[in-house]
């Protein structure tokens, strides 16, 4: 049976969606006329009818492929199994980019023309839109008569574009799959010749060696990732491996390098190479190591409950008051109040502001969704970024995951109940926070909700949820869950109301107010509550500290910043709270260089560190006879005139870094708590100080105490 590449588009997007489709939206999809799409589907009802299957046609809402389960599922074999020669456009282009790419010299157009059936005028097309696909990436492509054509840039340019052309048509399922030699596809969207040609990028085998070194070391990473973070470094390591090994070599700003050497990730890059190099019996250079620690900072997903005391954390704090601001007052909402919101934007940007300033790209697979289905936020969410982030463009794809988050936000919250739900998504926060807040919207039967990736998954006891839900097929997982989309259709909520009642035959939800203390007793193990005290103890102890000690000094006549700094750490070590001014100062001054400290629109810069050398937490200010000029958190400078220093042990608790972390928001929480640190009034910051940290223990209790 002869397909056409149209006709195969089309059956391939029918067979994914399962609520109508216009005949506009297919075209949109495809990239052809509505009058085109007409003229395919009379012979697509042809091929439909062999398999007896067909198109529900409903006038003014769209069409549907209808038809018994079986008779779908062999249509899907066949698509995937048929030999075809006709590409579409995009998979053309698709497979010329993986021709020059893998090519160590140039490529006759001819010989592309017959690899993919075509005219000679066809490929040159082809090339010309390539072209614009290669600008992005910082590559050119070299076309001359007699010569042929070949893509001319830097290694590092090269192994980006194809990380981002294999994550552009293969999902981390896939991918997923592929690693653990299992190779699953949940459809024909991605086609099988398209799939290999770009997986002939990596060996196989190569990917799932990877993937084994990783998994190997994950334990030790300080943070999660999402999936389509950690598969995205199994592939940029299986690329590196391959073009080492065709001698390919990369570099790397050395000033980068050094700057980096002492941070953790730097640390684990260093035992991935070793690893990597005892596995393949190669010499990994040193700029490798450099661009996988690049990758791990730009690709960790921290926890919710994770410190902001590191600069670039307290850089993302402020960018994310300066979206929710401008959000919010374009929407006519306050949504400065919603901490689930800031906590969570707050973690996204951590990664999102290396990304930018590496000129990192990310893939999104959701983002044609998003601006279909939230076209409005999405423009809204898109000039707030030309807005706050004014030293460098943010592209669709990051805009996108923001969106996610926005709309979380904006769709609000109700009260939940009953059954524990696991939410399994793989593009990270925003995408899990959306869906879980849309469930709860629908389903106020639903107690508490979970948002993991297939990684997290995999490792942890899933007895205590009652339901699982996830956005991808979960590999080698063959228990009850429902599969749904991100954004969650309305066909889908309908699936999953209809699965509970079926499930739990569910009765109208009512609160239970009144809860026993024998209830409590049973369900609260005394390990549990000892624990539990010792975590409250945590909080208090370094919130009392904090207060406590909490100074103001003024100095009078000309200073400079290490006299201040010299200053501040001699009353600490007289108060025992460091034992070694000259290294506690030196280690300031080390985190100094990282990035700008001066917090944007204020007088105030944000001096911090942890190190073995101090032995309690403290919390002070310094007030500046003159302002001095000093580089700010979004690279602008500021008159510094208060310098805050915040400073932390080494080894502490979650609970402290927690409070400390807090404490750093708060600097910046709203122009009234910049007017309260700025006033040198320490009865009015203490106060201030003291309000908010009621309100942060009495919610950290009631967290708690819900668990």
């Amino acid at each position: 049976m002869y397909i056409s590449a149209r006709e195969r588009q089309i059956l391939e997007i029918l067979l994914t969606e399962e609520s109508e489709l216009t005949v506009k939206e297919l075209a949109e999809k495809i990239g052809v006329s509505g009058r085109t799409i007409h003229r395919d589907l009379k012979n697509v009802e042809d091929i439909l009818s062999d398999y007896q299957l067909a198109l529900q046609k409903k006038s003014g809402v769209g069409i549907q492929l209808t038809g018994e389960k079986e008779k779908i599922h062999e249509l899907e074999l066949f698509l995937f199994n048929h030999s075809y020669k006709e590409y579409t456009p995009d998979e053309r282009q698709t497979m010329i980019f993986c021709s020059l790419l893998e090519s160590d010299g140039p490529v006759k157009l001819l010989g592309l023309a017959n690899d993919l059936n075509v005219t000679i005028a066809t490929i040159s097309n082809d090339l010309t839109k390539l072209e614009e696909r290669l600008q992005k990436f910082g590559l050119i492509l070299i076309r001359r008569r007699g010569y042929g054509v070949e893509i001319e840039g830097q290694e590092g340019a090269k192994r980006q574009a194809m990380r981002n052309i294999i994550s552009e048509h293969l999902d981390e399922s896939e991918i997923l799959s592929i690693a653990k030699e299992s190779i699953q596809r949940r459809s024909t969207q991605q086609i099988n010749t398209i799939s290999e040609r770009l997986l002939g990028l990596v060996e196989k085998k190569k990917l799932l060696i990877v993937e084994k070194v990783i998994d190997s070391i994950s334990q030790e990473f300080p943070f999660s990732m999402a999936d389509s973070a950690y598969i995205g470094l199994v592939v940029h390591l299986a690329l590196a491996v391959e073009r080492i090994q065709k001698g390919e070599g990369i570099t790397i700003d050395l000033s980068y390098l050094e700057s980096h050497q002492t941070t953790k990730e730097y640390r684990l890059a260093e035992k991935i190479v070793q690893q990597l190099e005892e596995v393949f019996q190669i010499q990994i250079p040193e700029a490798e190591i450099g661009y996988i620690t690049m990758h791990l900072k730009g690709a960790k997903l921290r926890h919710d409950n994770e410190y902001l005391m590191e600069t670039d954390s307290l850089e993302a704090v402020v960018k994310t008051k300066s979206l929710i601001r401008y959000i919010g007052n374009q929407l006519g909402k306050d949504l400065s109040s919603n901490r689930s919101l800031f906590e969570g934007l707050v973690l996204h940007l951590k990664p999102t502001l290396y990304r930018l300033k590496q000129n990192m790209g990310i893939s999104n697979p959701l983002l044609e969704k998003i601006k279909n289905d939230y076209n409005d936020l999405f423009m809204l969410t898109k000039q707030a970024c030309i807005h706050v982030f004014k030293e460098c463009k943010v592209p669709d794809e990051e805009i996108g995951y923001l969106v996610m988050h926005f709309g979380a936000a904006v769709l609000g919250y109700r009260d939940v109940e009953d059954i524990k739900t696991l939410v399994i998504c793989s593009s990270g926060i925003g995408t899990s926070k959306m869906l879980a807040t849309r469930l709860q919207k629908e389903f106020p039967e639903m107690r508490e909700i979970r948002n993991v990736s297939v990684m997290e998954f995999k490792k942890m006891d899933i007895h205590e949820y009652q339901l699982i839900i996830s956005t991808i097929p979960i590999p080698e997982y063959h228990l009850d869950y429902i599969l749904v989309s991100p954004i969650l259709t309305n066909e889908e909520i309908e699936r999953i109301r209809t699965y509970l009642h079926e499930k739990f035959q569910l009765k109208s939800v009512q609160k239970k107010s009144d809860i026993s203390i024998k209830n409590i007793a049973n369900k609260k193990s005394s390990l549990k509550l000892v624990e539990e005290m010792k975590i409250i103890q945590e909080y208090t102890q370094s919130i009392s500290i904090v207060l406590k000690d909490f100074k103001i000094s003024a100095f009078n006549g000309s200073v400079s910043i290490d006299d201040v700094l010299t200053s501040a750490c001699q009353r600490l070590y007289d108060m025992k709270k460091i034992d070694n001014i000259q290294e506690v100062v030196l280690s300031i001054k080390e985190r100094e260089k990282l990035s700008g400290l001066g917090i944007p629109s204020t007088e105030m810069a944000l001096f911090h560190t942890r190190t073995d050398h101090i032995l309690e937490p403290s919390f002070t200010i310094s007030v500046l006879p003159k302002p001095i000029k000093v580089l700010g958190m979004d690279q602008e400078f500021i008159n510094m005139k208060h310098l805050v220093l915040l400073l932390s042990p080494q080894r502490t608790s979650d609970q402290t870094l927690e409070v400390l972390s807090f404490l750093s928001t708060l600097l910046i929480e709203s122009e009234e708590s910049i007017a309260d640190f700025q006033s040198m009034d320490e009865e009015t910051i203490v106060s201030f100080l003291a309000a908010r940290f009621d309100q942060f223990f009495n919610e950290k209790l009631l967290e708690l105490r819900s668990v």
